[in-house]
Protein backbone atom coordinates (compact mmCIF):
# COMPACT_ATOMS: atom_id res chain seq x y z
CA UNK A 1 0.00 0.00 0.00
CA UNK A 2 1.63 3.41 -1.08
CA UNK A 3 1.83 5.94 1.34
CA UNK A 4 -0.90 8.80 1.11
CA UNK A 5 -0.36 12.70 0.16
CA UNK A 6 1.03 14.47 3.13
CA UNK A 7 -1.62 16.77 5.05
CA UNK A 8 -1.82 20.30 3.72
CA UNK A 9 -1.20 23.30 6.01
CA UNK A 10 -4.77 24.34 5.60
CA UNK A 11 -5.66 20.92 6.72
CA UNK A 12 -3.56 20.88 9.98
CA UNK A 13 -5.37 24.30 10.92
CA UNK A 14 -8.60 22.64 10.42
CA UNK A 15 -7.59 19.69 12.18
CA UNK A 16 -6.21 21.61 15.31
CA UNK A 17 -9.15 23.43 15.48
CA UNK A 18 -11.48 20.37 15.97
CA UNK A 19 -9.37 19.40 19.19
CA UNK A 20 -12.58 20.72 20.94
CA UNK A 21 -14.90 18.97 19.33
CA UNK A 22 -12.95 15.75 19.95
CA UNK A 23 -13.36 16.69 23.59
CA UNK A 24 -16.88 16.96 24.05
CA UNK A 25 -17.36 14.35 21.28
CA UNK A 26 -14.97 11.87 20.86
CA UNK A 27 -16.36 9.26 23.43
CA UNK A 28 -19.78 9.02 21.88
CA UNK A 29 -17.93 8.73 17.88
CA UNK A 30 -15.84 5.73 19.18
CA UNK A 31 -18.45 4.20 20.93
CA UNK A 32 -20.17 3.78 17.52
CA UNK A 33 -17.25 3.10 15.56
CA UNK A 34 -16.63 0.27 17.22
CA UNK A 35 -20.72 -1.00 17.52
CA UNK A 36 -20.73 -0.21 13.95
CA UNK A 37 -17.67 -1.88 12.24
CA UNK A 38 -17.83 -4.89 14.65
CA UNK A 39 -21.81 -5.71 13.49
CA UNK A 40 -20.77 -5.12 9.87
CA UNK A 41 -17.69 -6.81 10.01
CA UNK A 42 -18.11 -9.66 12.48
CA UNK A 43 -14.55 -11.31 12.13
CA UNK A 44 -13.62 -8.36 13.96
CA UNK A 45 -14.92 -9.75 17.11
CA UNK A 46 -11.89 -11.77 17.21
CA UNK A 47 -9.64 -8.46 16.50
CA UNK A 48 -11.10 -6.38 19.49
CA UNK A 49 -11.26 -7.15 23.09
CA UNK A 50 -14.76 -8.55 24.15
CA UNK A 51 -14.26 -7.25 28.17
CA UNK A 52 -12.44 -3.93 26.52
CA UNK A 53 -16.07 -3.77 23.99
CA UNK A 54 -18.35 -4.48 27.17
CA UNK A 55 -16.61 -1.90 29.51
CA UNK A 56 -16.29 0.86 27.01
CA UNK A 57 -12.06 1.15 28.08
CA UNK A 58 -11.83 0.43 24.17
CA UNK A 59 -13.68 3.12 23.10
CA UNK A 60 -12.48 5.45 25.92
CA UNK A 61 -8.83 4.56 24.87
CA UNK A 62 -9.55 5.10 21.05
CA UNK A 63 -10.87 8.68 21.92
CA UNK A 64 -8.01 9.65 24.21
CA UNK A 65 -5.94 8.53 20.87
CA UNK A 66 -7.58 10.68 18.83
CA UNK A 67 -7.86 13.80 20.62
CA UNK A 68 -3.93 13.46 21.62
CA UNK A 69 -3.63 13.18 17.61
CA UNK A 70 -4.96 16.22 17.14
CA UNK A 71 -3.34 18.18 19.49
CA UNK A 72 -0.13 16.90 18.31
CA UNK A 73 -0.95 17.10 14.74
CA UNK A 74 1.74 19.74 13.63
CA UNK A 75 4.41 17.86 15.96
CA UNK A 76 3.97 14.08 15.62
CA UNK A 77 7.48 13.52 17.50
CA UNK A 78 5.31 14.12 20.71
CA UNK A 79 3.49 10.93 19.89
CA UNK A 80 6.65 8.68 19.51
CA UNK A 81 5.70 7.11 22.68
CA UNK A 82 2.00 6.43 21.80
CA UNK A 83 3.45 5.35 19.02
CA UNK A 84 5.58 2.81 20.07
CA UNK A 85 2.97 1.18 22.25
CA UNK A 86 0.28 0.70 19.94
CA UNK A 87 2.06 -0.71 16.59
CA UNK A 88 4.01 -2.88 19.31
CA UNK A 89 0.34 -4.19 20.62
CA UNK A 90 -0.59 -4.48 16.79
CA UNK A 91 1.94 -6.43 16.11
CA UNK A 92 1.43 -8.64 18.90
CA UNK A 93 -2.18 -9.30 17.52
CA UNK A 94 -1.24 -9.52 13.90
CA UNK A 95 -2.78 -6.45 12.60
CA UNK A 96 -2.64 -6.20 8.66
CA UNK A 97 -2.67 -2.95 6.40
CA UNK A 98 -6.26 -3.57 4.76
CA UNK A 99 -7.74 -3.98 8.09
CA UNK A 100 -6.84 0.17 8.52
CA UNK A 101 -8.72 0.66 5.26
CA UNK A 102 -12.16 -1.04 6.85
CA UNK A 103 -11.42 1.06 10.55
CA UNK A 104 -10.56 4.44 8.44
CA UNK A 105 -13.97 4.04 6.44
CA UNK A 106 -16.18 3.46 10.04
CA UNK A 107 -14.42 5.90 11.88
CA UNK A 108 -14.97 8.54 9.23
CA UNK A 109 -18.38 7.54 8.81
CA UNK A 110 -19.68 7.86 12.71
CA UNK A 111 -17.37 11.11 12.87
CA UNK A 112 -19.87 12.48 10.54
CA UNK A 113 -23.02 11.15 11.98
CA UNK A 114 -22.14 12.17 15.49
CA UNK A 115 -21.03 15.58 14.17
CA UNK A 116 -24.18 16.20 11.76
CA UNK A 117 -24.03 19.76 10.11
CA UNK A 118 -21.14 20.80 12.06
CA UNK A 119 -18.98 17.67 9.71
CA UNK A 120 -18.47 19.97 6.66
CA UNK A 121 -16.50 18.34 3.44
CA UNK A 122 -13.75 20.76 4.63
CA UNK A 123 -13.54 18.83 7.47
CA UNK A 124 -14.09 15.46 6.58
CA UNK A 125 -11.39 15.46 4.09
CA UNK A 126 -9.13 17.31 6.67
CA UNK A 127 -9.50 14.00 8.67
CA UNK A 128 -9.66 11.72 6.29
CA UNK A 129 -5.89 12.96 5.07
CA UNK A 130 -5.49 12.61 9.13
CA UNK A 131 -6.19 9.03 9.73
CA UNK A 132 -3.82 8.05 6.53
CA UNK A 133 -1.44 10.33 8.08
CA UNK A 134 -1.08 8.15 11.48
CA UNK A 135 -2.14 4.93 9.64
CA UNK A 136 0.73 4.97 7.18
CA UNK A 137 3.06 5.95 10.09
CA UNK A 138 1.94 2.64 11.69
CA UNK A 139 2.02 0.53 8.75
CA UNK A 140 5.18 1.37 8.09
CA UNK A 141 6.59 0.98 12.19
CA UNK A 142 4.38 -2.33 12.24
CA UNK A 143 5.97 -3.56 8.83
CA UNK A 144 9.72 -2.70 10.51
CA UNK A 145 8.27 -5.31 13.64
CA UNK A 146 7.20 -7.66 11.16
CA UNK A 147 10.37 -7.62 9.72
CA UNK A 148 12.51 -8.23 12.91
CA UNK A 149 10.97 -11.67 13.66
CA UNK A 150 13.55 -14.02 12.35
CA UNK A 151 10.66 -15.71 9.89
CA UNK A 152 8.55 -15.90 12.94
CA UNK A 153 4.95 -14.65 11.13
CA UNK A 154 1.79 -14.68 12.70
CA UNK A 155 0.37 -16.86 14.98
CA UNK A 156 2.12 -20.25 15.62
CA UNK A 157 1.22 -23.50 17.65
CA UNK A 158 2.73 -23.98 21.08
CA UNK A 159 2.33 -26.69 23.08
CA UNK A 160 2.00 -26.61 27.24
CA UNK A 161 5.15 -28.36 28.52
CA UNK A 162 4.50 -27.38 32.10
CA UNK A 163 1.91 -25.83 34.58
CA UNK A 164 2.63 -24.34 38.11
CA UNK A 165 0.50 -22.73 40.29
CA UNK A 166 2.57 -19.56 41.78
CA UNK A 167 0.19 -18.16 44.03
CA UNK A 168 -3.45 -18.60 44.72
CA UNK A 169 -4.06 -16.93 41.43
CA UNK A 170 -1.48 -17.14 39.56
CA UNK A 171 -0.21 -19.96 37.68
CA UNK A 172 2.69 -19.92 35.39
CA UNK A 173 2.56 -21.73 31.67
CA UNK A 174 5.95 -22.87 29.98
CA UNK A 175 5.23 -22.92 26.18
CA UNK A 176 7.28 -24.71 23.39
CA UNK A 177 6.92 -24.74 19.67
CA UNK A 178 5.16 -27.12 18.30
CA UNK A 179 7.35 -26.53 14.86
CA UNK A 180 10.94 -28.27 14.91
CA UNK A 181 12.42 -25.88 12.65
CA UNK A 182 11.02 -23.14 15.05
CA UNK A 183 12.46 -25.29 18.19
CA UNK A 184 15.96 -25.40 16.70
CA UNK A 185 16.03 -21.85 15.47
CA UNK A 186 16.85 -20.72 19.02
CA UNK A 187 16.93 -16.68 17.91
CA UNK A 188 13.21 -17.05 17.10
CA UNK A 189 12.33 -17.19 20.57
CA UNK A 190 14.75 -14.57 21.53
CA UNK A 191 12.89 -11.41 23.32
CA UNK A 192 13.97 -8.52 25.51
CA UNK A 193 12.65 -9.09 28.95
CA UNK A 194 9.35 -7.18 30.05
CA UNK A 195 8.06 -7.93 26.80
CA UNK A 196 4.91 -9.58 25.98
CA UNK A 197 2.83 -12.40 24.06
CA UNK A 198 -0.23 -12.53 22.43
CA UNK A 199 -2.58 -15.78 23.25
CA UNK A 200 -5.42 -16.89 20.94
CA UNK A 201 -8.17 -19.10 22.49
CA UNK A 202 -11.91 -19.97 21.55
CA UNK A 203 -14.62 -18.86 24.10
CA UNK A 204 -17.46 -21.20 23.63
CA UNK A 205 -19.18 -18.63 25.89
CA UNK A 206 -18.89 -15.45 23.21
CA UNK A 207 -21.96 -15.38 20.59
CA UNK A 208 -21.89 -19.30 19.97
CA UNK A 209 -17.93 -19.20 19.70
CA UNK A 210 -15.29 -16.62 19.10
CA UNK A 211 -11.64 -16.66 18.97
CA UNK A 212 -10.19 -13.66 21.34
CA UNK A 213 -6.48 -12.90 22.13
CA UNK A 214 -4.84 -11.44 25.37
CA UNK A 215 -1.45 -10.31 25.83
CA UNK A 216 0.44 -11.98 28.98
CA UNK A 217 4.32 -10.81 30.13
CA UNK A 218 6.42 -13.23 29.27
CA UNK A 219 8.30 -14.24 33.10
CA UNK A 220 11.48 -15.91 32.38
CA UNK A 221 14.66 -14.46 31.34
CA UNK A 222 15.26 -15.37 27.86
CA UNK A 223 17.06 -17.82 25.85
CA UNK A 224 15.70 -20.72 27.96
CA UNK A 225 14.23 -22.65 25.29
CA UNK A 226 10.55 -22.29 25.99
CA UNK A 227 8.65 -19.14 26.90
CA UNK A 228 6.97 -18.60 30.20
CA UNK A 229 3.58 -16.95 30.96
CA UNK A 230 2.03 -16.31 34.41
CA UNK A 231 -1.49 -15.80 34.52
CA UNK A 232 -3.61 -14.44 37.01
CA UNK A 233 -7.08 -16.23 37.03
CA UNK A 234 -9.19 -13.19 36.78
CA UNK A 235 -13.12 -14.11 38.67
CA UNK A 236 -14.65 -11.20 37.16
CA UNK A 237 -14.85 -7.63 35.70
CA UNK A 238 -16.20 -4.54 36.61
CA UNK A 239 -19.06 -3.48 33.94
CA UNK A 240 -21.14 -0.41 33.51
CA UNK A 241 -22.41 2.10 36.07
CA UNK A 242 -23.53 1.74 38.95
CA UNK A 243 -20.56 -0.23 39.18
CA UNK A 244 -21.23 -4.19 39.99
CA UNK A 245 -19.19 -7.60 39.33
CA UNK A 246 -20.03 -9.20 35.81
CA UNK A 247 -18.29 -11.93 33.52
CA UNK A 248 -15.48 -13.53 34.25
CA UNK A 249 -11.74 -13.11 32.41
CA UNK A 250 -12.76 -15.26 29.82
CA UNK A 251 -9.48 -16.46 28.78
CA UNK A 252 -7.34 -16.99 31.90
CA UNK A 253 -10.24 -18.76 33.34
CA UNK A 254 -9.71 -21.46 30.30
CA UNK A 255 -5.82 -21.13 30.55
CA UNK A 256 -6.44 -22.46 34.54
CA UNK A 257 -9.18 -24.39 34.22
CA UNK A 258 -8.72 -26.14 30.68
CA UNK A 259 -5.57 -26.29 29.29
CA UNK A 260 -3.30 -28.92 30.89
CA UNK A 261 0.00 -30.05 29.91
CA UNK A 262 -0.22 -31.64 26.23
CA UNK A 263 -2.30 -28.95 24.92
CA UNK A 264 -1.42 -26.64 22.12
CA UNK A 265 -2.45 -22.76 22.49
CA UNK A 266 -1.49 -20.23 19.42
CA UNK A 267 0.47 -17.26 19.56
CA UNK A 268 2.36 -14.59 18.43
CA UNK A 269 6.32 -13.85 18.74
CA UNK A 270 6.53 -11.56 21.43
CA UNK A 271 6.57 -7.70 21.34
CA UNK A 272 6.23 -4.29 23.76
CA UNK A 273 7.82 -1.44 24.33
CA UNK A 274 8.78 -1.79 27.79
CA UNK A 275 11.98 -3.30 28.37
CA UNK A 276 15.21 -3.98 29.95
CA UNK A 277 18.57 -3.84 27.86
CA UNK A 278 21.69 -4.47 29.06
CA UNK A 279 24.02 -2.15 27.85
CA UNK A 280 21.65 1.09 28.09
CA UNK A 281 23.27 1.59 30.89
CA UNK A 282 26.64 1.53 33.15
CA UNK A 283 27.40 -2.06 34.29
CA UNK A 284 27.30 -1.18 37.96
CA UNK A 285 23.52 0.64 37.09
CA UNK A 286 21.08 -0.30 39.76
CA UNK A 287 17.94 -1.23 39.05
CA UNK A 288 14.87 -0.91 40.75
CA UNK A 289 11.80 -2.82 40.45
CA UNK A 290 8.73 -1.78 42.01
CA UNK A 291 5.26 -3.92 41.24
CA UNK A 292 1.94 -4.81 42.54
CA UNK A 293 -0.18 -7.61 42.23
CA UNK A 294 0.35 -9.72 39.00
CA UNK A 295 2.10 -6.56 37.90
CA UNK A 296 5.25 -8.60 38.97
CA UNK A 297 5.28 -11.08 35.57
CA UNK A 298 6.88 -8.57 33.87
CA UNK A 299 9.65 -7.17 36.60
CA UNK A 300 10.45 -11.41 36.69
CA UNK A 301 11.60 -12.06 33.33
CA UNK A 302 13.60 -8.34 34.45
CA UNK A 303 14.75 -9.97 37.54
CA UNK A 304 16.02 -13.02 36.07
CA UNK A 305 17.93 -11.46 33.23
CA UNK A 306 19.95 -9.25 35.49
CA UNK A 307 20.53 -11.49 38.12
CA UNK A 308 21.35 -14.00 35.46
CA UNK A 309 24.25 -11.80 33.81
CA UNK A 310 26.32 -12.62 36.66
CA UNK A 311 27.85 -8.55 36.53
CA UNK A 312 26.50 -8.30 40.63
CA UNK A 313 24.89 -4.95 39.47
CA UNK A 314 22.91 -3.70 42.56
CA UNK A 315 19.26 -4.58 42.50
CA UNK A 316 15.94 -3.98 44.59
CA UNK A 317 12.46 -6.10 44.09
CA UNK A 318 9.72 -4.42 46.09
CA UNK A 319 6.11 -5.86 45.57
CA UNK A 320 3.16 -5.66 47.06
CA UNK A 321 0.55 -8.22 47.66
CA UNK A 322 -2.40 -8.89 50.07
CA UNK A 323 -1.19 -11.55 51.81
CA UNK A 324 1.44 -14.55 51.43
CA UNK A 325 -1.12 -16.65 49.29
CA UNK A 326 -1.26 -14.40 46.16
CA UNK A 327 2.23 -13.30 46.44
CA UNK A 328 3.74 -15.25 43.60
CA UNK A 329 7.64 -16.19 42.72
CA UNK A 330 7.80 -15.69 46.74
CA UNK A 331 10.37 -18.83 47.00
CA UNK A 332 11.76 -18.00 43.33
CA UNK A 333 13.35 -14.50 44.48
CA UNK A 334 14.06 -15.38 47.68
CA UNK A 335 16.58 -18.17 46.29
CA UNK A 336 18.37 -15.50 44.02
CA UNK A 337 18.47 -13.33 46.86
CA UNK A 338 20.25 -16.04 49.15
CA UNK A 339 22.57 -16.49 46.36
CA UNK A 340 23.05 -12.41 45.11
CA UNK A 341 23.85 -10.22 48.13
CA UNK A 342 23.22 -7.36 45.76
CA UNK A 343 19.69 -8.20 45.29
CA UNK A 344 17.00 -6.65 48.47
CA UNK A 345 13.22 -6.94 48.35
CA UNK A 346 10.94 -5.56 50.23
CA UNK A 347 7.16 -7.45 50.56
CA UNK A 348 4.50 -5.30 51.75
CA UNK A 349 1.06 -7.30 52.52
CA UNK A 350 -1.61 -4.86 52.63
CA UNK A 351 -3.91 -7.56 54.40
CA UNK A 352 -1.98 -10.23 56.02
CA UNK A 353 -3.49 -13.50 57.14
CA UNK A 354 -3.57 -14.59 60.49
CA UNK A 355 -0.27 -16.41 61.47
CA UNK A 356 1.89 -14.33 58.85
CA UNK A 357 4.32 -12.60 60.76
CA UNK A 358 6.00 -9.63 60.15
CA UNK A 359 10.11 -10.19 59.28
CA UNK A 360 9.37 -13.45 58.37
CA UNK A 361 6.52 -13.64 56.00
CA UNK A 362 6.35 -9.87 54.91
CA UNK A 363 8.20 -6.72 55.48
CA UNK A 364 5.84 -3.92 56.24
CA UNK A 365 2.43 -3.74 56.57
CA UNK A 366 0.73 -1.92 54.39
CA UNK A 367 0.25 -1.14 50.32
CA UNK A 368 3.35 -0.10 48.62
CA UNK A 369 4.75 2.89 49.85
CA UNK A 370 8.19 3.88 49.12
CA UNK A 371 8.30 6.38 52.44
CA UNK A 372 8.32 3.29 53.90
CA UNK A 373 11.67 2.17 51.78
CA UNK A 374 14.69 2.78 53.25
CA UNK A 375 16.31 5.03 50.37
CA UNK A 376 19.89 2.93 50.41
CA UNK A 377 17.06 0.23 49.17
CA UNK A 378 16.07 3.13 46.29
CA UNK A 379 19.54 3.87 45.02
CA UNK A 380 18.75 7.48 45.82
CA UNK A 381 22.33 8.44 45.93
CA UNK A 382 22.68 7.32 42.25
CA UNK A 383 21.43 9.13 39.37
CA UNK A 384 21.95 6.03 37.21
CA UNK A 385 19.68 3.70 38.87
CA UNK A 386 16.59 2.77 36.71
CA UNK A 387 12.91 2.42 37.84
CA UNK A 388 10.94 -0.41 36.23
CA UNK A 389 7.36 -0.06 37.34
CA UNK A 390 4.20 -1.91 36.81
CA UNK A 391 0.91 -2.56 38.51
CA UNK A 392 -2.38 -1.05 38.27
CA UNK A 393 -2.44 2.21 36.51
CA UNK A 394 -3.27 4.50 39.87
CA UNK A 395 -0.43 2.75 41.63
CA UNK A 396 1.92 3.51 38.66
CA UNK A 397 1.00 6.81 38.57
CA UNK A 398 1.32 7.36 42.14
CA UNK A 399 4.93 5.53 42.09
CA UNK A 400 6.15 8.07 39.37
CA UNK A 401 4.72 10.72 40.94
CA UNK A 402 6.81 9.59 43.96
CA UNK A 403 10.35 8.77 42.76
CA UNK A 404 10.10 12.09 40.88
CA UNK A 405 9.67 14.05 44.71
CA UNK A 406 12.44 11.94 45.68
CA UNK A 407 14.37 13.70 42.65
CA UNK A 408 14.32 10.91 39.77
CA UNK A 409 14.40 11.83 36.52
CA UNK A 410 11.05 10.76 34.45
CA UNK A 411 13.83 9.13 31.70
CA UNK A 412 14.92 6.99 34.29
CA UNK A 413 11.03 6.04 35.40
CA UNK A 414 9.81 3.01 33.05
CA UNK A 415 6.27 2.01 33.27
CA UNK A 416 4.24 -0.93 32.11
CA UNK A 417 1.36 0.54 29.89
CA UNK A 418 0.13 -2.25 27.99
CA UNK A 419 -2.86 -3.30 30.31
CA UNK A 420 -4.02 0.12 30.85
CA UNK A 421 -5.85 0.32 27.13
CA UNK A 422 -4.73 3.77 27.54
CA UNK A 423 -1.57 5.80 25.27
CA UNK A 424 1.63 7.27 27.17
CA UNK A 425 0.89 11.02 28.48
CA UNK A 426 2.19 13.35 25.91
Amino acid sequence: MPPHAPLTPSQITTIKATVPVLAAHGKEITTRFYADVITSNPALKSVFNNTHQATGHQATALAGALYAYAAHIDDLSALTPAVELITHKHASLVIQPAQYEVVGTYLLKNMKLVLGDAATDEIMDAWGAAYWQLADLLIAKEKELYDSTNGWDGWRDFKITRKEKESEAITSFYLEPVDEALKRRAERLAYKPGQYISVNLFVEELDGGVWQARQYSLSDAPGKGYLRISVKREDAVEIGEPRHMAEPGYLSNILHARKEVGDVVNITHPFGDFWYEEGEVSADAPVVLISAGVGLTCLMSILKTVVGEGKGRPVAWIHGSRDEKTRAFRREVGKMAARDEKLRTVFFSSSPADGEEQGRDYDVKGRVDLDQVDKKVLFMDNDQALYFVCGPTQFMLDVESKLKSLGVSGNRIKMELFGTGGVPKV
